[in-house]
């Protein structure tokens, strides 16, 4: 018999490949028969249309985070399981959405990917949503010990330590990757979210490459930071960043959001990725990096080195600590690692992952 989860939301990466490798299917569409005959019997329901005039793959903000609709739904799914797309939601909120799961006897999973939200940049209201959440919760999960660790030490409880499971698809694991000439360093401002901390990373990087041999900065960003009347237009990041393409160094790169064959393309063409950020927990484009053989310099905000081999240099709420950033890059480009993902490694992970959440779905139902 299928265990039904409501997963907010099902149409991400990360929940799709929650399911076994072999029986992934889109989100909604049920058990698949595995090789051996086998099936999954976890259903994630399909994420509820979001009202408006969106794109049909939006999911947020998540209807199903409504206590109506969950008490409208009751009868469609056995447990619910929280990831993403709260962010709006005010703690009374949770709170209520809560109470209509204890209503209807519906036990909650939640997974904790973010301690601090990379979106807000003041903690208060996080927080105060996991003031809500992670108390209330019949289970908990998260993806590295040390985030485990903070959980503990904040609220007295012990997440479930799961890997995260692979970003590019099963068939690009392992490629080969492309030869170029050079040493590129990438940064990618994308639309300049709260806990990015551009100017200082850039400036350093440029001072750090520009006596090396065959080095090139690539920077990347949105049009909208760069677009005077663009809701992210940010005057001094695009005013440095176009001198200093001016000035020839920086090679940059504007453009609106990538697709993912672009992304994985991009990832692959860079020798070291460098993550400028302040403040956040955990993150998938490193994941995406450690799929495709890119290495990555992360700032130790978070625990982005307990999630995957990277170099790491010191950045969070109080600065840039400029030497720490300047040895990352130094050892990448003395060094050249390359921590791609083993495809069978991968593979064997998110059989586990699949298994462990069934278990833990088993578990609290059986509560």
């Amino acid at each position: 018999m299928s265990l039904r989860v409501l997963s907010v939301p099902s149409g991400h990466v990360y929940v799709r490949h929650l399911a076994p490798p072999a029986r992934a299917t889109d989100a909604g569409a049920g058990p698949r028969p595995g090789p051996e005959g086998a099936s999954d019997d976890v259903v994630r329901l399909p994420d509820p249309p979001v009202p408006g005039d969106v794109p049909s793959a939006q999911w947020w903000p998540p209807p199903s985070l409504d206590p109506d609709w969950v008490r409208e739904h009751r009868d469609s799914f056995d447990l619910a399981h929280l990831h993403f797309g709260f962010d709006a939601r005010s703690p009374e909120d949770l709170r209520a959405w809560v109470e209509a799961l204890r209503e209807c006897g519906k036990p909650l999973v939640y997974t904790v990917h973010d301690l601090h939200n990379p979106h807000h940049r003041d903690s208060a209201l996080h927080d105060a949503q996991l003031d809500v959440l992670v108390p209330a919760a019949d289970a908990l999960v998260t993806l590295t010990r040390g985030a485990a660790a903070e959980v503990a030490r904040r609220w007295g409880r012990e997440p479930l330590v799961l890997p995260h499971p692979h970003v590019v698809p099963e068939e690009m694991l392992g490629a080969p990757r492309p030869e170029h000439d050079g040493f590129v360093v990438g940064v990618h401002l994308k639309s300049l979210r709260a806990g990015m901390e551009p100017v200082p990373v850039v400036d350093t990087l440029v001072k750090v490459l520009a006596p090396l041999p065959d080095a090139t900065l690539r920077v990347d960003v949105h049009t909208d930071v760069m677009t005077p009347g663009s809701r992210n237009h940010d005057p001094e990041v695009a005013g440095l960043l176009t001198a200093l393409a001016a000035d020839g160094l920086v090679e940059l790169s504007v453009h609106d959001f990538y697709s993912d064959d672009e992304l994985w393309d991009y990832l692959r063409g860079l020798d070291l990725s460098v993550l400028p950020y302040r403040f956040g927990t955990h993150s998938g484009w490193l994941e995406a990096c450690h799929d495709l053989g890119t290495a990555v310099a992360a700032s130790t905000c978070g625990y982005y080195a307990d999630q995957r081999p990277c170099l790491s240099y010191r950045l969070d709420r109080d600065g840039l600590d400029v030497a720490s950033l300047e040895t990352a890059v130094l050892t990448a480009y003395a060094d050249r690692p390359r921590w791609q993902a083993d495809p069978a490694e991968r593979r064997a992970e998110r059989e586990r992952i699949a298994a462990e959440h069934h278990h833990l779905y088993a578990s609290v139902l059986g509560r």
